[in-house]
């Protein structure tokens, strides 16, 4: 037998104010379940014969827009049953259908999520999360709304605000729409929100996507750069200016490898002629095997005397640096100051684009390609939004291959 929904004021029962509860009715078998929707209405407003608010109800619409999702959970939950030829009774019905409705706004379950991310160490997906909290706020003044209320008009009107308010770039509005959508996926999977509710199969985030400009530069220039004296660029000697030289070849020559994941190498992970980690931004295993060009940078800043646990590069200190805030917040510092050494680099060489640790990514994977490798072993470009297809191909070969690959960087 067919079980029915339907909408009831439960007027056996009858409030101090007068009004009586607004109710679901669950109906199987002849069996009767009622489940409150935390509502009361006074008997005028309601319309028994068609199980909604009549017109002069006050907050009509809100009423019936809830009735209506309240009855769809159910009825979803029962298309469920009988999908996977599952019985039930209208008590499970009622514990399977309300399992998957938590009532936590989006601000609770942001700060919850950007909470988790720090206790994991991921720093700077926490950061990216924090944006888009900062975004959110901004926009609608409050946090104070539900997955329920994030549709194609609340997504249109963010994206308003970030165009016309905040004057951010689509490469920047995608940003923050990516961990938008990224937010819902993770409340969909913890039963916050139902998929049938998914905005996002008719708000496209994929078209906020700006042409991206030319991030790669020839063998031959990557030669220029080896082959440069740096101490020649500047009056007095600067240190840093030779590790940024350092540490865009290493990451050239290892695996595109970025410059978080290369200061935070320790000596630990050199095991004969490879280096392997677990990337920072992912947790992935990383293997490859280390180039003599790579070694000999290698070289030049391991130390004799030094502890497994020890940085390799000299930006990170083990004593000093040790919680991973302190280390995000060190990372970030270096980056910003090695991108300014670089651009002086390309500057003086009279490169075609800014020189910068990303461009380092960029030209391992187009040097590889323009000299007959395989696209299936690396992919067109080290990208933020093909970084993880590019892993995973990568990950399909055996090492072998991707070393053989590597002999020609240079």
């Amino acid at each position: 037998m067919n079980t029915s929904v339907s909408a009831v004021l439960f007027t056996s029962k009858t409030l101090a104010n007068g009004e009586h509860p607004l109710m679901l009715r669950l109906t199987k078998n002849r069996k009767l379940k009622y489940v409150s929707l935390h509502l009361s209405l006074a008997p005028q407003y309601w319309d028994a014969s068609k199980g909604r608010p009549r017109r002069h109800c006050p907050d009509r619409e809100k009423i019936i827009a809830l009735i209506e999702r309240k009855i769809n959970e159910y009825e979803q939950q029962i298309i469920e049953f009988k999908t996977n030829q599952r019985d039930y009774t209208l008590h499970t019905l009622v514990d399977k259908a309300s399992a998957k409705v938590v009532r936590q706004t989006v601000g609770e379950y942001l700060s919850a999520y950007i909470q988790r991310l720090n206790g994991e160490n991921r720093i700077g997906n926490a950061m990216t999360f924090t944006h888009l909290k900062t975004a959110l706020q901004r926009c609608f003044g409050s946090l104070d709304f539900y997955f329920i209320d994030i549709d194609h008009d609340f997504l249109r009107k963010f994206e308003m605000w970030l165009r016309t308010q905040a004057h951010y770039s689509d490469n920047s509005i995608g940003i923050r729409f990516r961990s938008l959508r990224a937010l819902y996926n993770q409340a969909i999977s913890d039963n916050l929100i139902k998929k049938a509710n998914y905005p996002f199969d008719t708000f496209k985030v994929s078209r906020f996507k700006e042409a991206t400009a030319k991030r790669a530069i020839s063998k031959e220039d990557i030669m220029r750069l080896v082959n440069l004296d740096v101490r020649t660029l500047t009056k007095y000697p600067k240190p840093f200016l030779a590790l940024s030289k350092d540490l865009f070849l290493f990451s050239y020559l290892g695996c595109g490898i970025n410059l978080t994941d290369m200061l935070h190498l320790k000596y630990c992970d050199l095991t004969g002629d490879r280096v392997t980690f677990n990337r920072q931004k992912t947790g992935k295993l990383i293997t490859f095997r280390l180039q003599p060009a790579a070694v000999d940078i290698l070289r030049k800043y391991m130390k004799a005397e030094h502890n497994s646990d020890d940085y390799i590069f000299p930006c990170l200190k083990r004593t000093i640096h040790v919680t991973a805030e302190q280390q995000y917040a060190r990372v970030k510092r270096v980056t910003k100051l090695v991108n300014r050494y670089l651009k002086m680099i390309g500057e003086y060489l009279k490169f075609p684009i800014p020189l910068t640790t990303y461009v380092a990514r960029h030209s391992f994977a187009t040097v590889l390609k323009r000299s007959g490798v395989s696209t299936s072993i690396i992919s067109e470009s080290l990208g933020h939004s093909s970084e993880k297809i590019t892993q995973i191909y990568l990950d399909s070969f055996e090492n072998s291959q991707i070393d053989e690959a590597m002999s020609n960087l240079l």
